[in-house]
Parts: structure tokens; C-alpha cells; sequence
């Protein structure tokens, strides 16, 4: 007998559209073309507005010969132009890749060579660093210059046009399209990894929609949201905020950096409702003097993740006026995936109890469709005990599509049809992950990425420097910071501001270690040093 649903029931063009963050922009400008989508300062964009100079962009982009498939880099902080290539690049089929402005040059160039980056849209911030980065390039680039009339510095200029030039050459009403497959490439993000270089994490148009809505389903967002860009966008894709925020067809507050002070009179006078950020940002927003503090009378709603956030700022963060959720992810995951998801009989514990529970990483999100800890080898889950710890795993939509050019580390990081986090865990009888350690070692400080080994091999590289071994130690600013271990050749001698001043000649400033301990490294039978035991001293050195 034949299934009946077999026939006459086809895809075809009016029941099927690939699902691609780029319809919010459209909608959004079409039913709310004078609400207010970007904020800068005194420059305001309505959607309307925006939605022009996004085509514009993308426009002037294809008339240069970008098309599907090449790669756009750009280097720029939370500023109106980098919402816009979020829409503008992957418009043309284009492949984004946002810069992290903390990297140093050589990390530059060699991303840009590894993606094989057509153009390279640069703030003039940051002038030294790209001078330097477009040096080792092996090939030429078409560079575009932002010049930030709002910024306190005029760095030279490198490329052959400006942003705002460049948009001038392109058609407000370009007619663009969606993508034919949604499992298309949209963008590229890179992210440290504990050995050699760092690997290219690729997002489609389906992850970035589906991610996009579940930020607004878990933190119920409504719409006409104001959202303070306090998150680096190039942190995966601002955790796919740029295209949620077109979605709630919210106001997009633009912040060139972090102050506290300046973030408090942005709160209060542009009625900011929502902002993210790692544990850093909400530190620095409680240690504001109380002048500036007692600012903001309206509740603010926060998302934090990065290192595992303390107890002790979300309970401070309650008492100042914020309501903060706490989420997890990591770059392969479109930022977060996972959420502390709140419970109403909660709100009748002690604020110490509250925050405690919200200091878990929690449950996956709404379009996360598997998360488990388990035994890394066998992915027999854990019991659900608190005590039991393995390995992160999670599948579904908003998993990467894999590491560009990297088959082999594609493959062991989906082995067994689940990405495996290398972050160990627990699961508690509610069903809730909490993270324990790291099972690569990596640091996380001020939501960004270090290699322990990258720092190690620069130590290395000293000539008094026998051994060394670097670990996180807890810091109450950056969530955690590199502590080094180093044992010196028989005879040498140098000084721990000497060493860390030759770290800060070698690699980009935040992977510079702020301590610097001399000792004899502890190792197993088998010569491999016990970083666990290193961990513990580093949370007494001082």
C-alpha cells in the first residue's frame, strides 16, 4: 500500500524558503521603517535608513567582483558599520569574518591568508596592527578605511577609500536575494585553540536564524527592545545579536568601548533595557563609584557567560537593579546555546540560593536539540548527581558546520554524531550542567580565549627559561588571567618584570601572564606536568 504523503506533496517555491537572519532586515524595515535601529553618539539611523545603507553596501561589494563564497574581513569595534556587514557580506553570498581587535599581527595576517579574504574593512583604530598584518600577507587586498569622526584619535589611513565613500558606489535599492541553500557559509569566526593555529569556526544561514530567534525566545525579548552593545561583535557574530535584534526590530546602541561610566549615562539616557557580556563587564559595572550607580533607577536585563560567572556579582548584579540570566556556548556553538533557564519557585529563596542556581550553565536553549555530559570516550552519560563530572556534548541546528580546512579537526570534534566541548561538567538531578574545569586548559579571560601552550611556547622561547607551564588563576576583573610557572636554566637568572615585558614584545597584551612563579614543575612518572596541582598554587600566588 503507498503512503499517500509521498506524492504530490513536493517543496517547491511557495511552501519552502531557506531560513536566512537576513528576512529580519527586510521585515523590519518594511513595517517599522522610523524606529530607530542604530544609535552612535548623536547619529541615529532609523531602519529605513539602515536597511538603504546596507544595500548600498552590499552593492558596492558585488560591483568590486565579491560574490558567494569569497571572504569580507573587518576590523572594528561595536560601531554602526560592523552591524551593517552582518547584513551586507552574507547579502551577496558573501562569507563575513569579524577581526578580533585584541589579536596582535601576525595572528592577523594569518587568518586573512587562511580565509582567503578578498576585502578588508578596517577602523583606523587600529592602524598600527593592520599596517603591520597586511606586511605579511602573500597576496593583495582591497582595504577600506573607516574613519570614526566620533573617535578621539586620526590614525592614517590605509586602503584606497573610505567606509562612507565606498557605500556611495553602491545602489540603495539592490535588488539582493536569499540564499538558494540555507545550509550556505555566512560567516567565519576563529577561535583559539590549544595547540598550533587558531582553527575557522563556520556558521550557515540556518544556525544564525534559528539562534537569532532563540535569543529572543529564552530571554523573552520584546519588541522594540534597546540593546546596548557592550559584547564585542566579534564574538561570535555578538552571539547572534546583530540579527536578533533586527528580528525584535530593536534599537541597536551602538558603544565604540567599554566605560562604566559612560555605559550608566547611555543606560539612563537612551532607556537601555537589554546589554551582554562576560563577568569582566559586570564587574566593572559594580565597581562604578555609587555616584554613577545611582544613575539608573529603571531594571536592566542582562546576559553573562565566559569564565563561570561567581556567585557572588550575580547576587551584587540583583542588587543593583539588574535581573541577569546566565548562558554558555562556545564559538562552535553560534556563542550561547545553553541557559540557566529560571524557575518561579526560585524567586521565593534567599538571593545567596538564587544566585548559586543561576550560576549553573543549565539547559539547552530552544533550537538546541541534545546537551549531555558524559564519558568522552564511550558517551555514556552521567549520572545525574552533581558529583559524576565528563564532557559537554551537544547537537543540533546551531552546532557549526566545521573548521574551515581542517577535515581532521571536524571530524574528532563531531565523533560520534556529537560536538564535543572539551569542557567538563556535571549534571544535577533538575536536569541542569554545571562546569567544572577545562579539559584543553584553556583560559578565559574577559570572554576571550587563550592557549595556554601558545603562551608557553613564547616563555620558550627566553633564553634562561628552562621549563615553563601556564594555568588560569581566578581574578575578580577578568574572570581568570595566565599564571606562568618557570623553571630557570642552571645559572641564568631574570626577573619576573623582565620576563613578562618579553611576552608583551611577542604576543597580543591580554595573553601576557600577570604572575610569574619560579619553581620546579611537579610531573607524573611519565614526565607530563600535573597542571592540576600548578592550579592550586596559582590561586595562592600572589
Amino acid at each position: 500500500m503507498s503512503n499517500p504523503y509521498l506524492t504530490g506533496l513536493d517543496k517547491n517555491n511557495a511552501n519552502y524558503v531557506p531560513l536566512s537572519p537576513l528576512s529580519f532586515l527586510e521585515r523590519a524595515a518594511y513595517i517599522y521603517p522610523q524606529e530607530w535601529a542604530l544609535i552612535y553618539g548623536q547619529l541615529r539611523y532609523s531602519w529605513q535608513d539602515t536597511y538603504r545603507r546596507i544595500k548600498r553596501f552590499a552593492s558596492a561589494l558585488q560591483r568590486r567582483g565579491i560574490g558567494k563564497g569569497d571572504t569580507v574581513a573587518i576590523m572594528s569595534p561595536n560601531i554602526p558599520a560592523m552591524y551593517e556587514a552582518h547584513f551586507a557580506i552574507p547579502m551577496i553570498g558573501a562569507v563575513l569574518n569579524s577581526l578580533n581587535t585584541r589579536l596582535d599581527a601576525k595572528m592577523i595576517a594569518f587568518m586573512l591568508d587562511h580565509s582567503e579574504a578578498k576585502v578588508l574593512i578596517t577602523d583606523t583604530e587600529f592602524f598600527p596592527i593592520i599596517e603591520s598584518a597586511l606586511k605579511l600577507l602573500s597576496r593583495p587586498i582591497l582595504v577600506i578605511d573607516i574613519i570614526d569622526e566620533q573617535a578621539s584619535y586620526q590614525n592614517d589611513i590605509l586602503g584606497e577609500i573610505n567606509y562612507e565613500a565606498f557605500l556611495e558606489e553602491g545602489d540603495p535599492d539592490f535588488a539582493w536575494q536569499l540564499p538558494e541553500d540555507e545550509w550556505q557559509a555566512m560567516t567565519l569566526n576563529y577561535t583559539s585553540g590549544t595547540t598550533g593555529n587558531p582553527k575557522g569556526v563556520v556558521y550557515h544561514h540556518r544556525g544564525a536564524y534559528l539562534n537569532a530567534i532563540s535569543n529572543m525566545m529564552d530571554w523573552e525579548l520584546p519588541k522594540h527592545t534597546v540593546y546596548l552593545w557592550t559584547l564585542p561583535m566579534f564574538h561570535c557574530n555578538g552571539w547572534c545579536f546583530p540579527w536578533t535584534m533586527a528580528a525584535a526590530v530593536g534599537t541597536n546602541v551602538c558603544l565604540r568601548k567599554i566605560d562604566p561610566i559612560l555605559i550608566y549615562d547611555i543606560i539612563v539616557q537612551e532607556k537601555v533595557t537589554h546589554f551582554c557580556g562576560a563577568p569582566i563587564v559586570h564587574n566593572l559595572l559594580l565597581n562604578a563609584p555609587e555616584s554613577v550607580r545611582a544613575k539608573k533607577t529603571h531594571m536592566v536585563h542582562g546576559f553573562i557567560a565566559g569564565a563561570a560567572p561567581p556567585a557572588a556579582i550575580l547576587e551584587a548584579m540583583e542588587r543593583n537593579g539588574f535581573k541577569i540570566t546566565h548562558v554558555y556556548g562556545l564559538t562552535e556553538t553560534y556563542g550561547p546555546s545553553v541557559i540557566c533557564d529560571w524557575h518561579r519557585e526560585w524567586d521565593t529563596l534567599d538571593s545567596t540560593t538564587r544566585s548559586r542556581l543561576n550560576a549553573r550553565q543549565g539547559v539547552r536553549n530552544h533550537v538546541l536539540e541534545g546537551l549531555m555530559v558524559a564519558d568522552p570516550h564511550t558517551l555514556e552519560p552521567v549520572n545525574p548527581d552533581g558529583q559524576m563530572m565528563g564532557e559537554i556534548f551537544m547537537r543540533g541546528n546551531n552546532v557549526m558546520m566545521g573548521y574551515l580546512k581542517n577535515p581532521r579537526a571536524t571530524e574528532q570534534a563531531f565523533m560520534g554524531g556529537w560536538f564535543h566541548s572539551g569542557d567538563l561538567a556535571v549534571m544535577h538531578e533538575d536536569g541542569y550542567v554545571e562546569i567544572k574545569d577545562r579539559s584543553k586548559d584553556i583560559i578565559i579571560s574577559g570572554g576571550e580565549n587563550i592557549s595556554t601552550i601558545e603562551v608557553e611556547d613564547v616563555l620558550y622561547r627566553h633564553p634562561a627559561v628552562l621549563e615553563a607551564a601556564v594555568v588560569a588563576k581566578p581574578d575578580e576583573k577578568w574572570g581568570e588571567t595566565p599564571c606562568a610557572f618557570v623553571t630557570l636554566k642552571e645559572g641564568q637568572s631574570v626577573t619576573e618584570e623582565e620576563l613578562i615585558d618579553f611576552c608583551r614584545q611577542q604576543m597580543a597584551h591580554f595573553k601576557i601572564p600577570r604572575h610569574i612563579v619560579f619553581s620546579h614543575l611537579p610531573k607524573t612518572s611519565t614526565g607530563k606536568i600535573q597542571k592540576f596541582l600548578l592550579r592550586e598554587q596559582a590561586k595562592k600566588a600572589e
